[in-house]
């Protein structure tokens, strides 16, 4: 239907006869001219329709008229220089003179403009509106570009790419499972995979030693602006490796797609930094390296104050009393300090304090009358606060405060302008191995239970666990997590050893992990992996906060498609087939 795509009409096109197809982006009667703005996937062609003693040329200015916004069309004509040119389109020195205009399909009144900013249900919606505009085109081309270049690299490299099973048996990763009902199996399930984790681990077994997956996932859980129900993940794992065999060879690919794809030049060489170092400088396992503010443990000068809950909080072990400078915070009222102390709760702080040094030296600050003068002094200049600073505090368990004060300082970070610009990559090492769940009485893993412990011994475990550190670690990135993945355990003593200090009895992991347990005692190599974010990376690329922008048709935050109208009510007779009766909600 047509000889060209409307953003590739160039100068080396002037004199031909050339035909596009697209949709009526912009159109304009000028007094018997008209303008159409033509667009395709490939970006914007303007197109006229002028008066002329050509036969004919009078019925193409009157279809000319009659075009409206987002009607379906094709059009023949002239490729000719452009008077007036326009540098922000890539065709912008060229113009078709039309010598037909057939409008393919008409265009009802739109439900939305993209200039008028719709909101994203209507977006989600109409879909297949949202996706024609020129910037999801952009994005979503972003991604195709990074998929791409991806498999080129690691296809390059010896990386085999083998699909694993979609249904599978339901595993305990973190996450609630899908659940699939098997038909030939009355009142048995199929589990949509949380991440081809199992699989892929028995491929090492198997000996392919370098696998790679463009995989599917899915996770019941909580949405919001970088989690969806259903993702992509680069998954990959290697055999015969250690924790720094695998971080240096998916270093390198990262540092290439990033240049290949968007044209950056990361690193030469990503910095390390332990979880625990993480934490206690940025309150985070994932910190913005962008931000140079950094918390500071103050527990020390304040255990012998009078503000008791300082003094408490640093006299008890597993505490901690951290504080953050802002420079220029001074500048902040008393409301805006307030939506601070109210950011933070959101990350479970039961207050905030504070103290605030005028550009004159002047404090105000609400726990100043608890201290001496000496101890008031040393604690700022532990600080190092001085005139128009705001210094935030945060008292309680280690990991609470960590959360919240590391929510504060990313915020102030963005109201102060303190994000510097670039890129900042890291791989933080080192993370515990197991946390306690004060609500279930027990440990659970921190990144899944097949990760290896950083000791070989499972006794030295056992009696270690509350401190264990795995072999587990991340790739971050300006303050997303982009990749995460550990050495596996590869003996099945150690596995069992696991799976017991995490509350799985011998006859539970029979059930759910028997085939790994066995798998593991028929010679197993050391082996070790990790899986990409595909979205995340997407939406870093294409300078989106949110994944939603760059998958086609994602799900709101309610966990629905809203063009489909999913999830959807099943008839009755369809789900006796497999066996299902649904119970009525409480």
């Amino acid at each position: 239907m047509r000889t060209h795509f409307c953003g590739l009409i160039d100068e080396t096109l002037i004199g031909q006869t050339v035909t596009l197809c697209g949709w009526a982006d912009v159109a304009r009667n000028l007094g018997g001219v008209c303008f159409i703005d033509l667009r395709d996937h490939e970006g914007i062609v303007q197109v006229v329709a002028e008066p002329s003693e050509a036969a004919g040329n009078a019925g193409v200015v009157a279809a000319a008229e009659k075009v409206g916004y987002e009607d379906c069309l094709r059009i023949t004509g002239t490729v000719r220089r452009r008077q007036s040119v326009n540098a922000k389109i890539r065709t912008g020195q060229v113009e078709v003179v039309a010598e037909s205009i057939e409008v393919l399909n008409k265009a009802e009144p739109l439900p939305f403009h993209h200039h008028e900013n719709p909101g994203e249900d209507t977006r989600l919606r109409y879909r297949y509106l949202d996706l024609r505009h020129p910037e999801m085109q952009r994005r979503m081309r972003t991604r195709t570009k990074l998929v791409s270049a991806l498999r080129h690299w690691l296809d390059a490299r010896g990386f085999q790419d083998i699909e694993t099973p979609i249904l599978t048996k339901a595993t305990p990763e973190g996450a609630r499972d899908f659940l699939v009902p098997a038909r030939m199996h009355p009142g048995e399930f199929y589990a949509l995979p949380q991440s081809p984790q199992l699989f892929k681990q028995i491929l090492m077994m198997a000996g392919f030693d370098r696998y790679y997956q463009i995989a599917r996932c899915f996770r019941d859980e909580a949405l919001r602006a970088d989690r969806q129900l259903e993702f992509t993940q680069l998954d990959m794992e290697f055999a015969w490796v250690s924790e720094r065999d695998v971080q240096d060879t998916v270093e390198a690919m990262v540092r290439d797609v990033f240049r290949e794809v968007v044209g950056v030049e990361l690193a030469a060489e990503f910095p390390r930094m332990t979880y625990a170092e993480a934490m206690r400088r940025y309150g985070s396992d994932k910190p913005d390296l962008r931000i140079a503010l950094e918390l500071v443990d103050v527990a020390e000068l304040v255990k012998d104050s009078g503000f008791k809950v300082f003094a408490d909080a640093a006299n008890a072990e597993g505490n901690r009393v951290a504080a953050l400078r802002i420079p220029g915070g001074a500048s902040l009222s008393r409301k805006q300090i307030d939506e601070y102390g109210a950011h933070a709760a959101k990350y479970g702080a039961k207050g905030l304090a504070y103290v605030k040094i005028s550009e004159t030296g002047e404090i105000a600050s609400p726990i100043q009358k608890f201290f001496d003068e000496a101890a008031f002094s040393a604690l700022l200049a532990h600080v190092g606060a001085g005139n128009g600073d705001l210094v935030f505090f945060g008292a309680g368990r280690y990991s609470t405060v960590s959360d919240f004060m590391g929510a504060v300082r990313l915020k102030a970070g963005k109201d102060f302008n303190l994000v510097e610009a670039g890129w900042r990559p890291l791989w933080v090492t080192d993370f515990p191995m197991f946390e306690w769940d004060e609500e279930a009485q027990r440990f659970v893993a921190l990144h899944h239970p097949f990760t290896a412990p950083a000791v070989d011994d499972e006794a030295d475990l056992r009696a270690n666990a509350a401190t264990a550190v795995s072999r587990g670690y991340d790739m971050v990135l300006n303050g997303n997590e982009i990749g995460g993945g550990s050495i596996r355990i590869h003996r099945s003593s150690m596995q069992s050893a696991v799976f017991d200090l995490l509350g799985i009895g011998k006859d539970e992991a029979e059930l759910k992990f028997g085939f790994l347990l066995d798998a593991l005692k028929y010679g197993a190599p050391p082996h070790g992996g990790i899986a990409f974010g595909i979205d995340r990376i997407a939406a870093l690329m294409a300078g989106t906060d949110s994944i939603r922008d760059v998958i086609a048709f994602p799900k709101t935050t309610g966990a629905q498609c809203l063009m489909t109208g999913a999830p959807s009510p099943i008839p009755d007779a369809q789900l006796a087939e497999v066996h299902v009766q649904v119970r009525a909600s409480e």
